[in-house]
């Protein structure tokens, strides 16, 4: 078996050679193993001809040990090469005149480039921090008293917590358009489920009133009616009132605080939110690193990944719109949607495994450990969670993912210009109230 190798940029070409009696031989094994046990009708187990055997199975038999010889010599040739194949390589017979005592075939893929990592000296890092306030914690409350509202009909004027039934009908240039129309159409005032427009436009009328009024879409709205101005009539048919449970000992134990302490409940209610305004400040300090790196790597992108992980992301979005009720059947989502995103992600995949590589900044055990319990405390049974993640190793590899971008992280900061940014707890968890 011989092998010649040219190269263009990452792609490699491979010309891999079988010898045909190698090839004859291994088919010839392979069908005498079938011809030991197979059944046909007329033959006893293991008596059928070996030229049935050959007619019924050759052709499978030839397919299979072309495809493992080819596969073999050419793992065998990148190991031999010291080359890294980025995703999967293709096979075709080679156009080369080959002869009758060999089968030729041309192996195409690529290889990991070579990631070249400039300085972060002096690339800017704001180092964020907050205190989770007493007022903090009240607002906290507010937004779980709203979630635990229960409505009333009222008769006045609409306002903002409301919640309205309502019926509207929206035309484009005279005539009613895709998605404008509807009845009894439940909404809260202010909770951002329809467009700020529209809910302003519903503010302060009363049940049984109607409005004519235009709405102009925003610009990244779907492409129909973006910057379009259309024309609504609604009718608000019921307002209703929310009536909040008070701050007392069941609302507590509705939260999962048992013995129903208030005091108690603020505790754990002001921990949830410490743990979470940590994930978010990890969060945007990796982001400003990743976008570092970003802009002092150089690196060619394996295709091959790329489109690899357009497809993983395709298959990710349609998996969301079906947990959210949509029919995916036959949905084809336009790979270009994808690529700018597969390609980001891809670059910095490359770019961490160098980073880690040259530093040594492999994820220990210890950290591993740190990460599981530190996310296990928020569950009632944190040893149980534990376990759980430990008698998985992909549950494990996903941590110890997130324990490598951390340790990158803390790496890049020692090079960095790093500024310490104190801001408002709803200002960095980006909450508007």
């Amino acid at each position: 078996m011989q092998a010649q190798v040219s190269a263009r940029n990452l792609e490699r070409n491979i010309l891999l050679s079988l010898p045909a009696v190698e090839i004859e031989s291994e088919i010839s094994k392979r069908l005498k193993h079938i011809a030991r046990t197979a059944k046909m009708p007329g033959f006893r187990p293991g008596k059928v001809p070996f030229t049935m055997i050959a007619n019924q199975y050759g052709f499978q038999i030839r397919q299979e040990v072309m495809s493992d010889s080819v596969q073999k010599i050419f793992a065998d040739e990148v190991e031999k090469q010291q080359l890294r194949v980025a995703g999967y390589p293709s096979f075709a017979p080679a156009n080369s005149g080959q002869a009758a005592d060999k089968f030729e075939f041309t192996a195409t893929f690529e290889i990991y480039p070579e990631v070249t990592m400039g300085s972060l000296a002096g690339k800017p890092l704001d180092r964020l921090r907050a205190d989770v306030t007493d007022k903090d914690v009240d607002n906290t409350i507010i937004t779980l008293q709203k979630q635990r509202a229960t409505y009333d009909k009222a008769d006045r004027a609409a306002r903002k917590g409301d919640f309205l039934v309502v019926d509207f009908t929206g035309k484009l240039d005279g005539e009613p358009f895709k998605g404008g129309q509807a009845e009894n159409f439940g909404m809260v005032l202010g909770e951002g489920r329809m467009l700020p427009d529209f809910e302003a436009a519903l503010m302060g009328m009363s049940g049984g009133e109607e409005k004519t009024f235009d709405l102009t879409f925003p610009a990244d709205y779907q492409a129909e009616l973006a910057n379009k101005t259309v024309q609504f009539t609604a009718t608000v048919k019921v307002v209703n009132a929310p009536i909040y449970p008070p701050v007392d000992a069941a609302f507590a134990q509705s939260l999962g605080v048992t013995d129903g302490d208030i005091a108690k409940m603020r505790s754990e209610i002001k921990t949830n939110l410490e743990r979470e305004l940590k994930k978010r400040v990890q969060s945007k300090t990796k982001d400003q690193v990743m976008d570092a790196l970003l802009s002092v790597a150089q690196l060619d992108l394996p295709r091959s990944l790329v489109d690899m992980e357009v497809g993983r992301l395709q298959e990710q979005a349609v998996q969301d719109l079906q947990s959210r009720g949509m029919t995916t059947k036959d949905l084809q989502l336009p790979p270009e949607l994808f690529v700018e995103r597969a390609e980001k992600r891809v670059k910095l995949g490359l770019i961490l495994g160098e980073v880690v590589k040259q530093n040594n900044l492999r994820a220990r055990p210890e950290q591993i450990r740190s990460v599981v319990e530190e996310h296990a405390e928020s569950f009632e049974d944190p040893a149980q969670m534990v376990r759980w993640y430990y008698s998985d190793t992909s549950r494990l590899q996903e941590v110890e993912g997130m324990v490598l971008e951390d340790n990158v992280v803390e790496w890049a900061a020692t090079s960095m210009a790093v500024t310490a940014v104190t801001k408002e707890f709803d200002e960095i968890m980006e909450i508007k109230r």
